[in-house]
């Protein structure tokens, strides 16, 4: 094989069954982080929670509803990522210019012999596409969509670990505190979600090394050049350790986190009346009133019992009893008052899509069971 090998039979080849096997460690490892999501969402599904979009509370939701949010954008990624896999291709051995001179030559003009070498190869490397017509180098668009597949993957990732932030720092959750682990070393009572930073971290190096292969995508002269190298030595190994940093570090916030639900009940009894503003207005409708009177009825009592909340000139919520007062709004006290006790209505559908999530999960383990047996390794 070697006296007919150009370099780039060599080296591209090498490269292409280092990142294949890559690949598949990152779909194993993210379907073992799907796994472990779709267990907390599980477990969470009826945990009532004060959902926020603008970060503002905006309507409840489900604490396993929200984890199975940023899960389904995982899958999402999933799915592009196994594809590429199933379908990625190899170059093989093509010679200088991709038409296999030398390897024909050298087997004395057969073809089929180059033929049955070349299914060798792609046998070794488990692989079930190679490329057919091609230069001196395989595509680095290849190398582009590779990198892109781990973004994709990264930014549900990402999304989770920026919200178990936000909730740590409302007190609501912690992603766990070892002994020995110091949040701050002038403050002491700190305790820092630094590993989901990690993973915000990660996912910013990961766009980068993206950016820098998509430079050189679509930028080979005529039969191929290496000024492509300097880039891809650097971007396509660094891409795979970040992306499987971050895995790992996902994998330790799903084994150690902790959710404070007393906080979480409290903080949805206090915005609880006005996140209540759609039923209230969906109420008021179904009795035949304008919508646009209704909602600027309802807005303007929010409006004034949040502000004299906040000035602290009320003791007490009285969003409720302003709202059974305003005639223009058509329901009284008891039916006001109805509305926020049933508080598992408000979960509406979010407990059927944390149980949806599970089972396409459950998919997943099914063809990948080794990826239920993964734990996170320890941070150095």
């Amino acid at each position: 094989i070697h006296k007919g090998m150009t370099s780039r039979d060599l080296t591209d080849n090498v490269e292409q069954l280092q990142i294949i096997r890559s690949l598949r460690l990152i779909r194993t490892k993210t379907i073992a982080i799907l796994y472990k999501l779709s267990i907390w969402s599980l477990k969470t599904k009826k945990i009532l929670l004060a959902s926020r979009t603008h970060n503002i509370p905006a309507q409840p939701t489900t604490l396993g509803k929200r984890l199975s949010m940023f899960g389904e954008e995982i899958l999402f990624a999933l799915k592009r990522l196994d594809n590429l896999i199933e379908n990625y291709p190899i170059r093989g051995l093509q010679g200088a210019v991709g038409t296999q001179l030398d390897q024909i030559v050298l087997l004395k003009g057969d073809k089929e012999k180059v033929k049955i070498l070349s299914e060798q190869i792609s046998n070794h490397f488990g692989c079930k596409t190679s490329l057919n017509s091609l230069g001196q180098v395989y595509p680095r668009s290849i190398d582009m969509e590779t990198v892109n597949a781990l973004i994709t993957v990264s930014s549900g990732i990402s999304n989770f670990a920026r919200t178990i932030r936000l909730m740590a720092g409302q007190g609501l959750v912690s992603e766990g505190f070892k002994k020995g682990q110091i949040g701050s070393s002038a403050m002491p009572h700190k305790m820092n979600a630094r590993t989901s930073e990690r993973i915000n971290g990660f996912h910013n190096i990961l766009k980068g090394y993206g950016t820098m292969l998509a430079g050189i995508s679509g930028d080979q002269w005529n039969e191929g050049d290496v000024s492509c190298s300097v880039v891809r030595r650097v971007a396509l190994p660094g891409s795979f350790f970040a992306s499987d940093g971050q895995l790992e570090a996902t994998l330790t916030v799903l084994s150690e986190m902790e959710f404070f639900e007393t906080v979480i009940t409290k903080e949805v009894r206090k915005f609880l009346p006005f996140m209540a503003s759609t039923i209230f207005l969906m109420e008021s409708l179904k009795k035949g009133c304008k919508r646009e009177e209704v909602f600027e009825a309802i807005k303007e009592n929010l409006n004034k019992a949040s502000h004299e909340i906040r000035e602290e000139r009320l003791k007490e919520n009285d969003l409720i009893q302003r709202i059974a007062k305003d005639k223009r709004i058509p329901l009284d006290i008891k039916e006001v008052k109805s509305i926020l006790k049933n508080r598992e209505n408000f979960a509406a559908s979010a407990p059927n899509q944390s149980e949806k999530f599970a089972s396409e999960v459950e998919k997943w383990t099914k063809r990948f069971p080794e990826s239920k047996k993964i734990s996170a390794e320890a941070i150095l």
